[in-house]
This record gives structure tokens, sequence and C-alpha cells, in this order.
């Protein structure tokens, strides 16, 4: 068996703004794995919010023993980028050598095509107006928010897109009374959640707020051993491959989370078809699904996958699994 990693880079349609800063890139790691004369592929996205490189996730992959497995994968990386590329990469060479569909070696029903959230960049209150404008046929937006001016921006998108559900991130830019002084005008404006309005690791202040708007756990949830810390401040978790580690601690994490009462929304970094490929399936029957990065790239992967009017399509073989 031989595994290798590469990097790839897929620009950006336009240039996404969020609280931290600019993007025009998506900068991925790729795993590939060969054996007995199949391949399998997988990818991760590095973030630099928790310390990650394309170096350094490339550095872990190539230290992996040649005797690897899946199973095994868990315990020998942490979870993040490169263990979600070389997990995504084993299920995806399971599949090829079976000639079954992941899901079916998953154990999961048959996959259907499902709504995702479309993320609006973080902008002035006329770009955004103008954002929700031309996505106003989207069944469900999703608003970039962090510090000053956040009722201002919501009130001009909801000028623009009278109609779509909206869902706030706040990507760790609020505070307990600003959370307290928004919500009523948030909820006034039909918006049904938010993500993360305080750090991680500084948000046990949620649990003694009246949470008249729930509130879901991203950066502050990465595996099922985030959730002991999470009950009673967070109404729902975000699961993101990326964090968790790939699709079999996702799966896993799902199951956990919805047997302790939390809702769960599905979500992604920016990068390619073939990392939201494993996240359509843990995105089956969820409460939010935000998979919308191939249709912030300005070039995807060949067999991306496909969205029409029925929502994102579960992947190809071609493409994965």
């Amino acid at each position: 068996m031989k595994i290798t990693v590469t990097e790839d880079v897929f620009p950006l349609a336009r240039a996404f703004t969020i609280s931290r800063g600019s993007k025009t890139e998506a900068r991925v790691i790729t795993a590939t794995i060969e054996d007995g004369g199949f391949t399998g592929r997988g990818e991760g996205l590095p973030y630099p919010r928790y310390n990650e490189t394309v170096q350094s996730a490339a550095e872990l992959i190539n230290g992996l023993p040649s005797c690897v497995t899946r199973e095994s994968l868990q315990d020998l990386l942490p979870g993040g980028a490169a263990r979600a590329a070389v997990d995504g990469a084993f299920w995806d060479l399971e599949a090829k050598r079976s000639g079954k569909r992941v899901w079916q070696l998953a154990g999961l029903p048959d996959p259907k095509p499902v709504t995702t959230a479309y993320t609006l960049s973080l902008e002035d209150p006329a770009t955004m107006r103008e954002q929700a404008a031309q996505n106003a046929w989207r069944p469900l937006l999703k608003i970039k928010l962090g510090g000053e001016g956040g009722i201002a921006r919501l009130e001009a998108v909801r000028e623009g897109a009278p109609r779509p559900r909206i869902i706030i991130d706040a990507n760790e830019g609020w505070t307990a009374e600003s959370y307290s002084e928004m919500a009523p005008a948030l909820i006034r404006l039909g918006v049904e959640m938010v993500e993360q309005p305080l750090p991680a690791g500084d948000d046990d202040a949620l649990g003694d707020l009246d949470r008249v708007l729930p509130v879901c756990a991203d950066e502050s949830c990465h595996d099922r051993a985030s959730l002991a810390d999470l009950r009673g401040k967070y109404d729902m978790i975000n699961i993101k491959l990326d964090k968790t580690g790939g699709l079999t601690e996702a799966l896993a994490l799902r199951a956990a989370a919805e047997a302790d009462g939390f809702k769960v929304m599905v979500g992604c970094m920016v990068e390619s078809s073939l990392s939201i490929a494993p996240a359509v399936l843990v995105a089956q029957g969820v409460d939010v699904v935000d998979l919308d990065a191939p249709l912030l790239l300005g070039a995807d992967r060949r067999h991306a996958l496909k969205f029409d009017d029925a929502g994102l399509h579960p992947s190809t073989p071609e493409l994965w699994g």
C-alpha cells in the first residue's frame, strides 16, 4: 500500500470575506492511497485557526506507518485536515475495491439530495444587499457577521432577500452582552440560529443566557470528546469533517450528539467537491446543511458534485465513494 499527499489550489469565484480576513483561493491537501490496483482519494483543508498548514498536514501523512488502516488511523493522527484526507481516501479505496458505495459499507440508507445554505460574504450593507438580491431565490442563506454593524447588514440582507430562511455565523466575534442585545432584532428579522457567537474556550457565559435564539457550536465542537463541555451552553453542533478528522468520526459524532439531545448542522470549509462528498452522507436528515463550498469556487475537480433545484446530490463513483 502506498499513500501520497499533494497540494491542490482552487481559485474562488470571488474574494470571500469573513471576520478573519479575505480569501481568494482554497489550498487543500489530497491524499491518494494505492493498493492492489485500486486507488482511493480524500481531501482536507488545513486551517490556520487550528494551527494547521499544508506542510504540517503533509508531514503527518508522510509519517504514517505502511501498515496503517482506516481503523488504526483514528489513533495515529489527531482530528484535523490530515486525518480527514486519509480517512476519506480509505473509504474511497474500500468502495472501489468492493464495488459498493461508501454508504453501503457504512450501513447507511441510500442518500438523497440535500438543501444547503448559501453563504454571503461579510461586506458593507449595500454590497450585502446586492449579494442577497442575487441569491434571493435560494431557500437558505448563511450570513457572515462579526463586530459592529451586524443589524444594519442583516436588515440590508432582508431587504434584498425577503423570503429565504436565514442563519448567522458570528465567527467568535460577539460577547454575551451583544448576543442578548441583538437576539430580539435577529428574531424579528427571521434569523433561525447563530453559529459560534462567543470565542471557543471563552463561552461559559452561554450557559447563563436565556438563549431565545438557538446557538450552534462550531469552533467549540470538534469530535465526541467536545460534547461534554457543550451541554447547557449550545443547542446545536456543527460537524465539519476537517475538524472531526474525517467521515469515520463524523458519523460517530452525529450519533452521539443526537443521543445527547443536540440538533445537528453539517458544515464545511471552503474546499472542493472531493471534501464535500463524504459530508453529504453525514448531512442526510440533519437540521441544517451548509455544504456550499463548491458553489464558491471558480473551478472545481472533475466529476464535481451536482447542484440543482433538488439540492446538492451525492457524489458519483468517479469523484468519490
